[in-house]
C-alpha cells in the first residue's frame, strides 16, 4: 500500500466535502499602476493579464506562492508566482484559508480553467467577475492528502522543466552551429567541416535567386463552408503552415480570384507584426494575406538552403534594421530582394541541409525527439491532475488507480 492510498484510507475513507472557494479562500483583487510609476529597476514584477511582467515596481502586494486568476483580457487563466510581485486589476489573488494549501489550490484551479473561462463576459474586453472564482465548488481533502498530492504533481511539473530547459539549451547549441555553417565571411571557411568545401561561395541579392511577392492587401470574401484557409503571419509556426477552427475560409471562386503561384519550391514568411517566422510551403490550400511574403526559389538555389539561411542571426538583423512602421512595425519587399546573401555550389548547399535537417529533426519535430517527449509528459500530467483530483467516488479510488499507476 502506497503512501497517499494510506493517507486516504486513514484519513477520509468515505470521501471528502466540496466547499465553494469562497467559503475556503480570500479573493482579492489588485490595483493597477500606472505606466509612469513602472520601472526596468524595480524590485518586483507587475503582473496584470499574463504570466510574464508588465514592468517593475519597488513595492509589492501580493506574497509569494500565490495562485493568480486573470480576469481581463486573457480572462480565466490561472497562474501561479513563488515570489512576491505587485498585483494590478486584472488578476485576483487565491489564499486559502487553514483548510486548504496554496499549491492545490493552484492545481485545482488551472485543472478547471474550462469552466473559469465558460463564465466569461464579451464586450470591449473579454472579463470574468470575482462571483464565477468564488463560486466553483473545491474538495477539500486532509491537509496530508493535499501535500502527498502537491508532491506528486509537482514531480510530473519539474520533469516536464528539466526536460524543457534541455531543449531549449538544444535549440541554442543548434541554432550556434546553423549560423557557424551558414557564415562564410571567415578568412579561413575552407575548414569548416570535413564534408563542406566553402571555397566557391559569391554573394548575390535574393531577387536574383526568388521571385519575391506577398499577398492579398484586401479582405476577401469569407465562407466558412469553404475549402481554402486565408492565413497570415501568426499561421506560420515551427516550420508549419498552422490552423486552427478561428483561421478564416473562401470558396475557390474566391481563390481563383485572388491565388498566388506557389509550388514545391516556395518558402513563405511573416512581414508584418512578428516579423521573421518561416514555414515550408507543402501544397495546403491556402490564400496568403498581406503579412506573409512568398519566396519561389529558382535552380541556384535550394528551397531547404534558403529556409535555414533566412532564420539565422544574421538574417535576423538585417531584418530589424529595414523595419518600418511605428505601433505596427513592416519588413518591405525592396527590402527583402536586395538582401544579400552567400550562395555556394548546389552539392555544398546540399551537405549543409543533410546537416541541419538532422539537428532540426531532433529540436522541433512533435513526433520525434525532446519536444514528442515534452508533449506526452504534458499531456500525462494533466491527466494525472486531473484524475487526482477528482474525489467523486466516496472510496477515492480514482486517486489510488493514479498513484499506482504512477
Amino acid at each position: 500500500m502506497n503512501k497517499l492510498e494510506e493517507l486516504i484510507n486513514e484519513l477520509c475513507p468515505n470521501g471528502v466535502e466540496y466547499k465553494k472557494i469562497g467559503d475556503v479562500c480570500d479573493i482579492l483583487r489588485g490595483k493597477r499602476l500606472t505606466k509612469k510609476e513602472l520601472s526596468d529597476e524595480g524590485k518586483y514584477p507587475v503582473l496584470h493579464g499574463g504570466s510574464s511582467p508588465m514592468g517593475y515596481y519597488n513595492e509589492y502586494n501580493r506574497k509569494a506562492n500565490t495562485t493568480v486568476v486573470v480576469n481581463t483580457g486573457n480572462a480565466g487563466s490561472v497562474f501561479f508566482y513563488d515570489k512576491e510581485f505587485w498585483s494590478s486589476d486584472a488578476c485576483f489573488s487565491i489564499y486559502p484559508k487553514d483548510c486548504l494549501r496554496d499549491k492545490f489550490i493552484f492545481f485545482f484551479l488551472s485543472s478547471n480553467e474550462h469552466k473559469l473561462k465558460s463564465r466569461i463576459r464579451y464586450g470591449a474586453m473579454p472579463t470574468i467577475d470575482s462571483l464565477a472564482v468564488e463560486t466553483i465548488k473545491i474538495p477539500v481533502p486532509p491537509l496530508e492528502v493535499q501535500d502527498e498530492i502537491v508532491k506528486i504533481l509537482d514531480n510530473f511539473t519539474l520533469l516536464t522543466a528539466e526536460l524543457t530547459a534541455e531543449l531549449t539549451a538544444r535549440q541554442k547549441q543548434y541554432a550556434f552551429y546553423r549560423d557557424y555553417l551558414l557564415d562564410f565571411s571567415d578568412e579561413d571557411v575552407t575548414k569548416k567541416t570535413p564534408d563542406i568545401d566553402c571555397s566557391n561561395v559569391e554573394y548575390i541579392k535574393l531577387k536574383d535567386v526568388c521571385k519575391i511577392g506577398d499577398g492579398l492587401h484586401s479582405t476577401p470574401i469569407y465562407d466558412n463552408n469553404g475549402s481554402y484557409y486565408f492565413i497570415n503571419g501568426n499561421n506560420l509556426e515551427n516550420g508549419r503552415i498552422t490552423f486552427t477552427e478561428n483561421t478564416k475560409r473562401i470558396n475557390i471562386s474566391q481563390y481563383e480570384r485572388y491565388k498566388i503561384e506557389l509550388d514545391d519550391a516556395t518558402i513563405l514568411m511573416s512581414i508584418n507584426g512578428t516579423i521573421g517566422k518561416i514555414a515550408l510551403y507543402n501544397r495546403e490550400p491556402i490564400i496568403l494575406g498581406k503579412s506573409v511574403a512568398y519566396f519561389n526559389v529558382n535552380e541556384r538555389i535550394l528551397k531547404k538552403y534558403l529556409y535555414y539561411l533566412l532564420q539565422t542571426n544574421r538574417s535576423n538583423a538585417y531584418y530589424e534594421k529595414n523595419l518600418t512602421g511605428s505601433t505596427i512595425k513592416n519588413l518591405g519587399l525592396k527590402a527583402l530582394r536586395e538582401y544579400q546573401i552567400p550562395l555556394p555550389p548546389i552539392d555544398v548547399q546540399k551537405n549543409i541541409i543533410k546537416i541541419l535537417d538532422r539537428f532540426d529533426k531532433l529540436n522541433n519535430d512533435m513526433s520525434e525527439g525532446l519536444p514528442a517527449e515534452i508533449e506526452a509528459r504534458k499531456k500525462q500530467y494533466e491527466y494525472y491532475r486531473d484524475t487526482l483530483l477528482s474525489f467523486d467516488d466516496k472510496a477515492c479510488s480514482q486517486i489510488v488507480k493514479v498513484e499506482r499507476e504512477s
